[in-house]
């Protein structure tokens, strides 16, 4: 945000960041000067809902930006609930049934920050080449930007990795230090530019729905729509379900991915795999 957008002058002198000073934000918000720089350096961990309010409304934060702002202010006065640990990723045998239920639509399960756990077996053939690599490997976000695969399979590619970034950063604020968030982190910042890049964005969108356009090598191009769904008392794993609309070409794509000719696919992670795991190739960052 620049001062011209929010009715202030543009202000005498270089400016060394485009955005609000300091001094510009805490006029907007109410607050004094003071008091924002002690927010800012974390010496004033306790803000009131109005002060959180009011810096929202400055900075002209909307829906999941403006959710993630009060999350911080609750995080920083040791008010958050604790929300259970992810660390471990079995998935229920409930969970796990009704993965097989929803075929023929594809389905899986992720953790919290995008490690696939399960999947049915179109779940499975809708992300080619992500089940070439060991268990502790298959996270989508690292499939985007590091698979040969996914770095083709979405259309447009560059939309859908912009929302999966801010996707992480919302879901990243419960635990910032987690060690498997820190781990992903730092391994797709040294090895793709462009996670680096909207990674520092700090955008912030937690997605719970919509539509993907696939250019998918067995299938063809295919468009789904999508739902996630939260599964309780898990740490943080959804259930994510793929559809199309009856009686159209995109149903009968998807269809193929459930067609008893197509090539078979490993098992979903939670049981024995034949044979070692080959170790994946991370050399495209």
């Amino acid at each position: 945000m620049r001062p011209e957008e929010v009715g202030l002058p543009a202000g005498a002198g270089v400016r060394r960041t485009p955005g609000l000073r300091r001094e510009e934000l805490a006029a907007l918000a109410g607050v004094s000067v003071d008091y924002y720089i002690r927010l800012e350096r974390g010496r004033e961990t306790n803000p009131s809902l109005a002060v959180v309010d009011a810096l929202g409304r400055a900075l002209r934060l909307r829906g999941d930006g403006y959710e993630r702002l009060h999350e911080l202010a609750e995080l920083a006065a040791g008010r958050a609930s604790e929300l259970p640990a992810c660390s471990d990723h079995t998935v229920r045998d409930s969970v796990l049934r009704m993965l097989e239920s929803m075929r023929p639509l594809p389905a899986y399960v992720v953790s919290r920050y995008n490690r696939v756990l399960a999947a049915n077996p179109p779940g499975r053939r809708l992300l080619p080449g992500l089940w070439d690599w060991p268990e502790p490997q298959r996270n989508l976000i690292r499939y985007l930007f590091l698979h040969p695969v996914g770095r083709t399979i979405y259309d447009p590619w560059e939309e859908n990795v912009a929302l999966s970034v801010a996707h992480l950063r919302a879901v990243a604020g419960a635990d910032p230090d987690d060690p498997e968030l820190t781990a992903l982190v730092g391994e797709l910042v040294l090895k793709s530019p462009e996670f680096a890049r909207l990674w520092e964005r700090y955008d912030v969108c937690e997605r719970g729905g919509g539509q993907k356009t696939f250019q998918h090598p067995r299938v063809g191009p295919i468009t789904l729509t999508y739902e996630v769904m939260r599964l309780a008392r898990t740490g943080g794993q959804r259930m994510v379900v793929y559809q199309a609309a009856p009686g159209t070409p995109d149903e009968q794509a998807m269809l193929r991915l459930e067609s008893a000719d197509a090539r078979p696919e490993p098992v979903p992670s939670g049981h024995p795999e034949p044979g070692p795991a080959r170790t994946p190739s991370l050399a495209l960052g």
